[in-house]
């Protein structure tokens, strides 16, 4: 590697809140996590997607410390780990497979007793953060109410709460709308928009994709412990081919121009189709026009992240967590 090389793979290692290089682990013969080279930009929202099984929770625990690799090496905030768990960790905060709490305790005295132990946490302030916490996840009415007492929502929207107690470099969270109606979900996702702005950095890990393509700036997919796919969101969805459709009388004379153009041509409906490939949406139009043919209407379709998600894993969007 040259001294060049060298600068520029630090320079882009420090622009990483997450960055792994041949994360793996198996259980016994089983290969849960498979060589994984995750890369999660400083101020990103990340969406970790993949069907159940596909390793996502794995790795997640792996980046936090909660379980050790085969192999491979972890970076969190520039640090490698485990070594730096004890500088990195208290930046960072996650929920993870859902909270777990003193069922006794009501919701505020769980958090004060989280708060209480954790030795970077200033005690002078820790009732405004307490309740600045529970006031960002909607749960001030219900700070005085038993754990026990809480719907599977209430004890999600708490685990959040407890992850925002401090400010927090990097926040990790394992399917934070498990349980929330869709309103918690629209309060989530407000939320998660509010902390990249704020400069934090979210890996949400959701089986909600709409939810994800509404949030994330960047995504990367899991299937079979592999990770198939990763970068800006716009950049993976447009990686795939586009669909140019065109509306037209003249089916004869605009499929003889857009064959023309090297695009293999379907007939749909009252129109025609065709991957659109390195040929311009322009150049279709322009070709169909000078052939003569009246052009009613030209649309081109990318796919969605759920589209792109079937198209890769082979998983339907009902078996996803």
């Amino acid at each position: 590697m040259t001294a060049t090389e060298a600068r520029t793979e630090l320079h882009s290692a420090t622009d990483l809140a997450v960055r792994t290089r041949g994360l793996t682990r198996r259980f016994g013969k089983q290969v849960a996590v498979d060589a994984v080279d995750l890369e999660v930009p400083r101020g990103a929202v990340y969406g970790f997607l993949g069907p159940n099984g596909s390793g996502k929770t794995t790795t997640i625990r792996m980046l936090l410390g909660l379980l050790s690799a085969d192999s491979g090496e972890v970076e969190l905030l520039g640090r490698p780990m485990p070594h730096g768990v004890p500088d990195v960790l208290p930046r960072v905060g996650a929920l993870i497979e859902g909270p777990a709490f003193h069922p006794y305790l009501t919701g505020a005295a769980n958090l004060r007793r989280l708060d209480a132990c954790d030795r970077t946490a200033d005690p002078r302030t820790s009732a405004e953060r307490i309740a600045t916490s529970l006031a960002r996840v909607g749960l001030t009415a219900a700070a005085d109410k038993k754990y026990r007492n809480y719907s599977l929502g209430m004890k999600q929207r708490l685990g959040l709460a407890a992850a925002l107690l401090q400010p927090r470099e990097l926040l990790v969270l394992d399917e934070p709308t498990n349980g929330l109606d869709p309103q918690g979900t629209r309060e989530v996702r407000h939320l998660v928009r509010e902390l990249a702005a704020d400069g934090t950095t979210v890996l949400v890990s959701s089986h909600l994709l709409a939810e994800v393509e509404q949030v994330a700036t960047h995504v990367g997919i899991m299937s079979g412990g592999a990770l198939l796919r990763q970068g800006e969101l716009h950049e993976v969805l447009s990686s795939e081919a586009a669909v140019v459709r065109v509306t037209t009388p003249d089916v004869a004379l605009a499929r003889a121009a857009m064959t023309g153009l090297g695009l293999d041509v379907q007939t749909v409906g009252e129109g025609l189709a065709a991957d659109l490939g390195d040929v311009a949406a322009e150049a279709v139009a322009s070709a169909v026009v000078a052939s003569g043919a009246r052009l009613r209407g030209l649309q081109v379709e990318r796919p969605h992240l759920e589209e792109l998600f079937v198209s890769l894993t082979g998983e339907g969007f009902d078996v996803l967590r």
